[in-house]
């Protein structure tokens, strides 16, 4: 079968297709990253400039991952908005946000319709705050068309803003105190960092902290915002932290990112880490940590990389020489791709839907033995992941619930890691950061392999 005449699913089309079609899209929208990093500040309610769908459908794809209730407000566009701009509901819809909600912050995300019309964001903030005298919380714009990124670029683009909006230019130094940037992770990674960090006597101000937010406990009484999330009084005194830690591969060859802003404008050094899945990068975070705070290793974390250690040794027998299929957003990836590598199994396909510089390159510095059997996709649509997985026919699919139908084609399992987990329960509190959120996927690797050959056995034994 000609899989350029195929579906995303592999059925036939009605006719041929063009290449530059996507089909099936491994991304989401630039402002669902916005509107994450905006649920993970103290009071602030994000606000979609564009189209009521808009902000639906990035409700829908986070309620149904995170399991709590999220609202995101919008301007609403009418079709004469779409024609005229959408000054008149953009002010509206901010006084709206205000009397029903008394935000602390308004974050401010545009869409595809409104970047496309050319509405003035900035002036409009700018005249709305004019008008009511200064009066009322602070609004904190972000350029996100869906057209020029992905969720992860709206992700970090978000993070930026923030940065240079409110951390002040500081000179003199609070004693423990680091930022923490984090790539998108979920809440049980978040609450590990600042774990990790209480264990060097380090105050951590991470942003975004949606770990509350997204995934509080019962409450008694209904809250329209959400509590906790990182303050804005934290967010000012970014300047004074000792050291921010930015996670993410793909942040390590950019200058202009939040961390190098503080260091420039505040002195504050900057650390640059992949995200500390593995043991090699969870060596590099508890090495920095010790670093910046003058503390040795604590004896729990010496405990946990032995048992890591020994775990490996343990199943080693049973996954090496195995292959996968990884997807998702690119820092998520190249952390799979690097824990894959270190434990014996090879990542022969390595997918994003976003568009990122030097890919091969960044894949390449952490597979170990180069890229020559690895299939690197940029850009790439769940279409083309498909075609290449049944091609070579990976023994395991690492992503998001959108891999489904194709492990479930090919027979494979599927380990669900990364957003969104429509179909399981959970994903907000899967741990893959450090020593011990190592050893918790590295179990999931090895049990889904031994499930899968035991499934398949004819001789059903149950001692493997």
């Amino acid at each position: 079968m000609n899989p350029d005449n195929t579906t995303a699913n592999g059925t036939p089309a009605e006719g041929p297709l063009p290449a530059s079609a996507t089909r099936n899209a491994c991304k989401l929208c630039s402002p669902l990253g916005a509107a994450m990093v905006f649920k993970g500040i103290r009071s602030c309610l994000p606000f979609l400039h564009g189209s009521q769908g808009c902000a639906t459908y990035i409700r829908r794809y986070m309620i149904s991952h995170f399991r709590e209730p999220v609202d995101i407000a919008s301007s609403s566009f009418s079709e004469d908005d779409a024609i005229f701009g959408g000054a008149r509901n953009f002010e509206i819809g901010i006084e709206n946000v205000i009397t029903q909600y008394e935000p602390e912050l308004i974050g401010v995300a545009t869409t595809c319709l409104s970047e496309t019309i050319g509405d003035n964001m900035l002036g409009m903030i700018k005249t709305y705050q004019d008008k009511h005298d200064g009066d009322g919380p602070p609004l904190v714009h972000v350029s996100t068309p869906a057209y020029t990124g992905t969720h992860s670029d709206g992700y970090y683009a978000a993070i930026d803003q923030l940065v240079r909006n409110f951390a002040a230019p500081m000179k003199a130094s609070i004693p423990g105190l680091v930022n923490i940037l984090p790539a998108m992770m979920s809440c049980a990674d978040l609450r590990h960092l600042r774990e990790l960090c209480g264990m060097y006597q380090l105050t951590p101000t991470i942003l975004p902290d949606y770990s509350a937010t997204l995934e509080g406990g019962s409450w008694g009484e209904y809250h329209r915002i959400s509590p906790g999330g990182t303050s804005l009084e934290e967010i000012e005194e970014m300047g004074s932290a000792v050291a921010t830690l930015e996670i993410g591969h793909t942040r390590a060859y950019l200058k202009d990112t939040p961390a190098g802003y503080l260091e420039e404008t505040s002195g504050v050094k900057k650390h640059s880490l992949g995200w500390p899945l593995g043991i090699r990068h969870s060596d590099q975070l508890v090495a920095s940590l010790g670093q910046i705070s003058g503390n040795k290793m604590p004896e729990i974390l010496k405990d946990e990389r032995a048992r890591l250690i020994d775990a490996y040794a343990d199943a080693h027998k049973y996954i090496s020489g195995k292959t996968a299929a990884v997807f998702g957003e690119p820092d998520l990836v190249i952390a799979q791709a690097a824990f894959l590598s270190e434990i014996g199994v090879r990542p022969i396909i390595c997918a994003t839907g976003a568009k990122i510089k030097n890919w091969e390159k960044l894949l390449a510095s952490e597979i170990e033995g180069g890229l020559a059997d690895v299939d690197a996709l940029c850009g790439a649509d769940h279409a083309k992941i498909a075609e290449k997985a049944r091609e070579r026919k990976p023994d395991l699919i690492l992503g998001s619930s959108k891999g489904y139908q194709l492990a479930r084609e090919l027979s494979v399992p599927l380990l669900r890691v990364g957003f969104p987990i429509h179909d399981r329960f959970g994903g907000q509190r899967i741990l893959q950061v450090g020593y011990r959120g190592t050893l918790a996927a590295f179990d999931r690797v090895v049990n889904a392999l031994l499930e899968t050959k035991q499934d398949t056995s004819e001789t059903g034994y149950s001692y493997l």
